[in-house]
This record gives C-alpha cells, sequence and structure tokens, in this order.
C-alpha cells in the first residue's frame, strides 16, 4: 500500500491516523465533510507543512458518486466517517441510518468496483453492549442498545457480507474507548476536563458507575496501521482495547485530583441514558490484535490523560463549556 484514503479525516480519530500515516511514509487523500465554509475540521489544526502533504477532497459519506470518486487510484481505504454520538442518535436515528449504514455501504461498493486492496471499517465497543462478559472478545455476542450502535452493527455486518460474498478484502476494526486531544465534549474525558479548566466548582455527569475501557488515541491510530499492514487481519473483526477498566466516578475523581480538587460532581439527569440504553460495563479483549498484528499500548492512561490536559488547557476556545454538548 502506497496512497490510502481516510474517511472522516477532519474528525477526532480520524486526524489523528492521518498525521500518523503521514509519518508512516504513506501518500494520503484525507475525505473531509463539505461544507460552505470551506472548513477542514481538526484538519485545519494541523502544521501548513504537514496540510500540504496531504490531498484534501471535500464531500458526503452519504453521496456514492462522491465516495466513489474519492477512492479511486488509491490502494486502501480507513472508513472512519460517521455520526458517534449516543445522545443525538435518540432523537435523529434516520441520519446514522444514513450515514453509518448507508456510508458504509457506499464505501463496500465502491471497493468492489474499483478492486481496492484493502478495506478497514471502524466499527465500535458499544456494539456489544454491556458485557455478558469480560474481557469482551470478537466472539462476544451484539446488543444494539441504542440507535447509534444499532447501526454500526448494522454496517458491520455489511462488511462482513462483502467480504463473504465477493471476498472483498475488509477487516472491522473495533476501537473501545478512545480520548486525547481534539476529542469533542460529547465524550465524558473532555466534557470533565473542559468544565474544570473553564473554572466550574460543579462538575456536571451522568452515571458514575459504568466502567470503560480506555484507549490513547496514538494507540488507536497505530492499531488501525497495524491491522492494515498484516495480511492476517483479512476478513477478521478485531478489537483494540488495553484490557483495563475505569469507572466514570474514578476517573472524574482523578481528573479533578490533578486541576481542581476543590470541585465536585453533580449528576445532571439530562445526560443519563435511558436505563435499557446505558452500557454497564466495557473491557475488552486484545488478544487477537497482539497475536495478528504487532500492536502493543505505549501510553498508559495517566500519559494520555496528562497530554489531553495539556493540549486542552491550550484549546479551551474550541469547547462551549456552558451548555450539555450532545
Amino acid at each position: 500500500m502506497k496512497k490510502v484514503l481516510v474517511t472522516g479525516a477532519d474528525g477526532f480519530i480520524g486526524s489523528h491516523l492521518t498525521e500518523s500515516l503521514l509519518e508512516k511514509g504513506y501518500e494520503v487523500k484525507a475525505f473531509a465533510l463539505y461544507n460552505s465554509f470551506n472548513t477542514w475540521g481538526w484538519l485545519d489544526t494541523l502544521p501548513k507543512e504537514k496540510l500540504k502533504e496531504i490531498e484534501v477532497f471535500t464531500g458526503d459519506i452519504r453521496d456514492p458518486n462522491g465516495v466513489r470518486t474519492a477512492m479511486e487510484h488509491v490502494d486502501a481505504v480507513f472508513h472512519l466517517a460517521a455520526l458517534i454520538a449516543i445522545p443525538f442518535s435518540y432523537h435523529s436515528p434516520d441520519s446514522y441510518v444514513d450515514t453509518n449504514i448507508k456510508g458504509t455501504l457506499n464505501v463496500l461498493q465502491a471497493a468492489r468496483q474499483l478492486e481496492t486492496e484493502r478495506v478497514l471499517v471502524t466499527s465500535t465497543s458499544e456494539v456489544y453492549g454491556t458485557a455478558v462478559y469480560v474481557p469482551i472478545d470478537e466472539k462476544h455476542p451484539y446488543q444494539g442498545q441504542s440507535p447509534y450502535s444499532a447501526t454500526k452493527i448494522g454496517a458491520d455486518r455489511l462488511a462482513e457480507s462483502f467480504y463473504r460474498s465477493f471476498n472483498l478484502p475488509v477487516s472491522i476494526v473495533r476501537p473501545f474507548n478512545t480520548f486525547g486531544p481534539r476529542q469533542s465534549a460529547r465524550a465524558v474525558i473532555p466534557t470533565i476536563i473542559s468544565q474544570l479548566l473553564a473554572g466550574k466548582e460543579e462538575i456536571r455527569l451522568g452515571s458514575l458507575t459504568p466502567t470503560r475501557d480506555f484507549n490513547y488515541v496514538k494507540d488507536t491510530a497505530a492499531g488501525f496501521i497495524a491491522i492494515a499492514e498484516s495480511d492476517k487481519t483479512i476478513g477478521e473483526e478485531i478489537n483494540i482495547a488495553t484490557q483495563q477498566e475505569i469507572s466514570i466516578g474514578d476517573l472524574a475523581n482523578e481528573i479533578i485530583s490533578q486541576i481542581n480538587p476543590d470541585a465536585k460532581i453533580v449528576c445532571d439527569e439530562q445526560r443519563l441514558r435511558p436505563e435499557k440504553s446505558e452500557v454497564n460495563r466495557l473491557l475488552g479483549s486484545n488478544e487477537k490484535i497482539r497475536r495478528l498484528t504487532d500492536w502493543q499500548q505505549k501510553y498508559t492512561f495517566a500519559d494520555g490523560i496528562r497530554e489531553t490536559i495539556v493540549w486542552m488547557r491550550e484549546n479551551l476556545g474550541a469547547y462551549k463549556t456552558d451548555i450539555y454538548n450532545v
């Protein structure tokens, strides 16, 4: 593989993956969502010398013609473009079907027509729902506990069908809870950090008891590349997990201790998921990715939190700290 396309390159994980691919010597085309402001999301924050190395294609993942055009003359596609916020999926599920399922179908159809060498479809640990057993391996049952997770299950199964029906060289990449610089405030870690850095004494959160398996974004990006560079991963779905868990309450207290030990946690009812929708435990197995690739976690949780706080302190203006970001 020499030239690759990253859909969703303007987003959180996508922008980090784009940088990591450049550092490894790949020629990168970045698919960013078209808008009339001609903004390229987080790509706009990259150093100018890096941005000059990237071919930016603006379009919409829901448009099959644009997707096919973007995928011409690339060896591989890393498909990350998606709608991801769970609360927003409660009242706008149609948009999740159009983006996450139909958008993935557009990528798969184009890859089949263009005979793309590798296709990596991004999944999510949310497809598993609350853990039936831990650590959660790739054989764990699926449970759509939100419209978001249901559409990601649908996209994954479409990807599997193209591998089985048409021998398309697909890999399903399943990151657990990624965090780090550039993550939106709809996620819990930047929610906590941004409120603290804004000087708030009461940190508003939803449920504090669920546990998550948090992976620093640079390790997640490295996982994508390791999966793409291994022939053993074709036709497989693979977790990117640390195999460690922490509760939201313990996480919040750790960040509070680093920034403002006097702050208190307040339960905000509008941030609570419906009872049957809340995923109470996520703890992933990384046995498969370690067996099929050379990937290893390089950043500890503490390292990642430290880097995230430093970055957010310098970029707090990018966050709306006075509202609930869905």
